[in-house]
């Protein structure tokens, strides 16, 4: 299965903390930018920062229980091979990231088990990245 890249545009607060969080933390390729928006290349997709008002969500993200985990919504990611997560993982704790659930095993031992953490960037908005023991499940029911 070939994918087609996605184009996803979210709102920030403060452009220039943001632009710093997605270039170094996640070490993104900087694409187009102006004073209002910057272009990176997540993950093989385009992502693109642009500079706007506080919303609700940024502001106090609403949760919903999954496995055991209140997890923000809403969120975005990406779903990486699972050497590629570990070593995102790797390189999130050596820079004392602090998560909103932490590295680890969602689902274990059952249909679509899968690693996965969430963060959030400077200006609230919620991260999930993962990947799975079986991309196969990645829709299984």
């Amino acid at each position: 299965m070939q994918l087609s890249p996605f184009h996803l545009a979210i709102p920030v607060y403060d452009l220039a903390a943001a632009r710093t969080f997605y270039r170094d933390v996640f070490g993104l390729e900087e694409g187009r930018s102006s004073d209002h928006w910057v272009d990176f290349n997540f993950f093989g997709h385009q992502l693109v920062i642009h500079l706007a008002p506080k919303n609700a969500s940024q502001e106090a993200a609403h949760t919903n229980a999954v496995d055991g985990h209140d997890v923000p919504v809403p969120h975005f990611g990406v779903v990486l091979g699972m050497d590629e997560w570990e070593g995102l993982a790797e390189r999130l704790k050596a820079l004392d990231t602090r998560f909103v659930i932490e590295p680890g095993i969602r689902f274990q031992g059952l249909v679509g088990e899968q690693a996965t953490m969430f963060l959030f960037d400077p200006c609230g908005n919620a991260l999930e990245f993962k990947a799975f023991k079986d991309i196969n499940q990645l829709f299984a029911k």
